[in-house]
């Protein structure tokens, strides 16, 4: 369950890397009030939080792998 939350918000925050690179729009931020604000700055947190844990992906065996995606159904 943690492994796909993380991913989800990895994906979430890749995009708004994306958008940021081309066209110069945090969508975090327009949709939060900005990115000084509370909300926006917990997303980027939360973002950063997955980024590390999505790190130990890296060095699970892949039978650890397999075993934690067929409980996770």
């Amino acid at each position: 369950m943690w492994d796909r939350l993380a991913l989800i918000l990895l994906i979430i925050g890749g995009i708004n890397w994306g958008l940021v690179g081309i066209f110069e729009l945090d969508m975090v931020a327009w949709l939060f009030g900005g990115s000084a604000s509370l909300i926006s700055r917990t997303v980027y947190i939360l973002v950063a939080i997955s980024a590390v844990w999505c790190i130990s992906l890296l060095f699970r065996r892949d039978e650890e792998l397999a075993l934690n995606s067929s409980t996770d159904r």
